[in-house]
């Protein structure tokens, strides 16, 4: 299965960081490369190919950075990837954005392989074009609320 690229994982992080402080001022690069451990270098790529998007903005100057151009509720994970990525389908004869057919494929509307790959992106879009910023801010409040101390995830060799 396609797993989410650095460069989208980046981005998730950048926008759950940017969420967070959504009504309060936009946010520096050099704040939210610190912040989040993101190598400032990609940073700037990242924000950019966003803003490009239509997902972010800047100011400049002093009170300037980074902003999110929607409310948190309406960003979606759906969203984010396919401006980072592309496509949510595993393979391009699945994708509904960006079909193509496979070359090995002879007849592709029997094509037992695409037809699953359909039911796999569906499943994956229905789940991420209904999470948003928001919900996932929750998800991590709620989960930060629940640990017990020393409840660290802990790695045996």
């Amino acid at each position: 299965m396609r797993t989410l690229s650095k460069r989208t994982q980046y981005a998730l992080r950048a926008l759950y960081a940017l969420a967070r402080q959504s009504s309060k001022h936009p946010v520096l690069i050099a704040e939210l490369s610190q912040s989040e451990d993101i190598p400032r270098k990609f940073l700037e790529q990242i924000l950019l190919q966003l803003k490009q998007k239509g997902l972010v903005d800047s100011r400049r100057g002093r009170n300037g950075g980074y902003f999110l151009t929607q409310t948190t509720d309406s960003i979606t994970l759906g969203a984010i990837i396919r401006a980072i990525d592309g496509p949510l389908a595993p393979l391009p004869c699945a994708s509904e954005s960006k079909f193509r057919k496979c070359d090995e494929c002879p007849d592709i509307r029997f094509c037992g392989t695409r037809l699953i790959m359909r039911e796999v992106r569906d499943a994956t879009a229905a789940i991420l074009d209904h999470t948003t910023l928001a919900d996932v801010n929750r998800k991590v409040d709620e989960a930060r609320s629940e640990a017990e101390p020393g409840d660290e995830l802990m790695y045996y060799i």
